[in-house]
Order: C-alpha cells, then structure tokens, then sequence
C-alpha cells in the first residue's frame, strides 16, 4: 500500500450511514431494474445540469435535453460547449479506470475542449481559489501536483476502505491538490460518481449532483473547514449524508412511473414512421448500443467486412434517424435514438 495517507477519520456516525445507504441501495437498485431507459436518460439529464450549475453554466435541464437530443440551443456558447463535453465524458465514463492517470487526464480532456487551453494537461502554474476576491484555498505548488497526484491514485488503487468512503475521501483530496487549471470541481464530481460506479453500476445513474447543486454554499463551506483543520471527515460525512438524501429521493418516486414514461416512449416511437434496417445495420446498431465509442475500423474488424462497407451502413442509419454522431470524427461518440 502506498505511505500516502489523506487526512481523516472513520466515525461512527460515518460507518451508521454506509449501512444506512447499503440498505438503501437494496431497495433503489429493486426500483432502478424496473425503471425505463427514458428514466435513467432523465436522471443523467439532471447529473449533467447540476453539476454544471453549480459552475455558473446558464443552462436548464430542457436545455440540457435539446442539446442530448442533437437539437439546436439558444444560449451562450460557452455554455452550449461545457454542456456538449459533458455529455461526452459521462458517456465515456465506463471505459475509465479510477486510478489510471491517463485516463484522468483523457476525462478533463473530454470535459474542457474549446473551454480551456491545454485541456488535459496538469497545471504548470501556482493556483489559489478567490472568493470575493479573498484566498479561501491556496493550492499546493505546480511542482509538486503530477507527484500528489500519482501518490493520491496509488492509495485509491490499493485502499480497502469502502467505496463509499474512499470516493468522498478521493474528492476532497483532488479538489485540494487542484491538478489543473480550470475544471477541478466538475472533474472531482465526474470522478467520484466513477469511483462509485466501478462498485455499484447502478451509480452511475444517482444524481447526487442534483442535491450538492441546492447546498452549494455548504459544500464550499465543508471544503474550507476541511483545509483548515487538514482533515476531510466532514467532506467525508457531507457526501455520505447527500448520497442517503439521493436515494430517498430516488425511492419517493411513484412506482407506476417508469411504467408510465415507458407507456409515453412507446406511444411516441409508435407515432413515428417504422424504420426498416438491413441485417449488417441492425448488427451494427447493437453494436453501438453496447460500445458507443466504436469506430468503422474497429466495426469493420467484427463484422469482417470493409471500413468502406461500414461507413456506408453509417450513414445509410444516420440519414434514416436511427443514429446521431456526437463530437467530432476523431474522439466521438455514437448516440443510437
């Protein structure tokens, strides 16, 4: 194990809500297995707004929809683009591991283009956090970020602490190391909801965001408190206290209602003109389906035909509505509709 060890304690009141939240757990996942895809779309929806709110992005969940949905959007293109990369990064987020430092690097990447320069790449300057133009946090120098955060990634790799602790542990510890320019806090949130992922998958569909963006005032607040006592216990009990609230929530909504946005998804799709595929299209969907980063090369390969064939049938699917490409040619994504 690395010698690395970040400031904190377990209380017990910290280990009352990890059995409080497995508990809850057992329950959400019961009602999340009965849930729509329309359903968890609507859950990502909120995760990306919120989080995104809670940087000044102007953007609402409707919003945030139209540009899911590949429609046009009225608003700043700041916004416009924070809103389209993160769309792109928590599609991604299943195919990072979270101790892997490129694949960090490669998720700011993704969450900062267009936003920032050098995205993706450690800070090479001093940083502090203003406030009023007061210092509330004054992070650790450039010259020791690419070594607490390799020492910070080790500890995540190897600790047996509970997820549930280790996440909230590793946010704080990021968002105090401040490892780049801009985009620290949408960075440790993203990865936190990783780290929980890689545990539950079903995590990766909580908008715990949701809840951090209506106290944000507090999160900050916990932060500071943390940083002046080299502790992050509270942090620790913050997020563990967000994550129960998250479920309950979750767990007030009426059982009929997945049922009832499914019975809407169908009504719809079955409004819209049928969509005959060919056999080598409807393998090519599933496969996106599956894994939306595909390329023609790599659908090429396991379908044994040619990258020619395949784009073809790419845009065969695209001009019959049936796929839409998010991002660009080279980095992106398919989305199946």
């Amino acid at each position: 194990m690395s010698r690395y060890q970040p400031p904190f304690c377990i209380t017990p009141a910290i280990l009352n809500l990890v059995v409080e939240i497995g508990e809850l757990l057992g329950h959400w996942s019961a009602q999340t297995g009965r849930q729509s895809p329309l359903l968890r779309k609507e859950n990502r929806i909120r995760t990306i707004q919120a989080s995104l709110a809670i940087e000044h992005n102007s953007l609402n969940t409707d919003q945030v929809t139209a540009l899911m949905d590949g429609k046009r959007v009225l608003a700043p293109a700041k916004d416009i683009q924070e809103v389209r990369n993160a769309i792109l990064a928590y599609e991604r987020m299943s195919q990072w591991h979270r101790a892997d430092l490129n694949d960090l690097l490669t998720a700011h990447r993704l969450l900062m283009t267009g936003l920032v320069d050098g995205p993706g790449a450690l800070r090479q300057e001093d940083a502090g956090i203003y406030r009023d133009r007061q210092v509330i946090h004054m992070a650790p120098p450039a010259s020791q970020v690419p070594r607490s955060m390799n020492d910070l990634l080790a500890w995540l790799d190897k600790t047996d602490l509970h997820p549930l602790v280790a996440s909230s542990v590793f946010h704080y510890e990021f968002e105090f190391i401040h490892p780049f320019a801009d985009g620290n806090g949408r960075m440790g949130r993203l990865w936190q909801t990783l780290i929980l992922s890689q545990w539950r998958q079903e995590l990766a569909w909580l908008p715990v965001e949701t809840l951090i963006h209506y106290q944000q005032e507090r999160y900050y607040a916990i932060l500071g408190q943390c940083d002046n006592a080299s502790d992050c216990t509270p942090f620790v009990m913050f997020m563990q206290e967000n994550l129960a609230l998250a479920l309950k929530e979750g767990l007030q909504v009426s059982p009929d209602m997945s049922e009832q946005m499914s019975e809407q998804m169908s009504e719809q799709m079955s409004e819209q003109p049928r969509v005959l595929l060919k056999a080598a299209e409807s393998e090519i969907v599933r496969l996106l389906c599956a894994e939306p980063s595909l390329t023609a090369k790599a659908l090429a390969e396991v379908m044994k035909v040619s990258a020619r064939t395949i784009e073809r049938h790419l845009q065969s699917l695209q001009a019959k509505g049936v796929l839409m490409r998010i991002g660009e040619k080279k980095g992106g994504s398919w989305r199946v509709k």
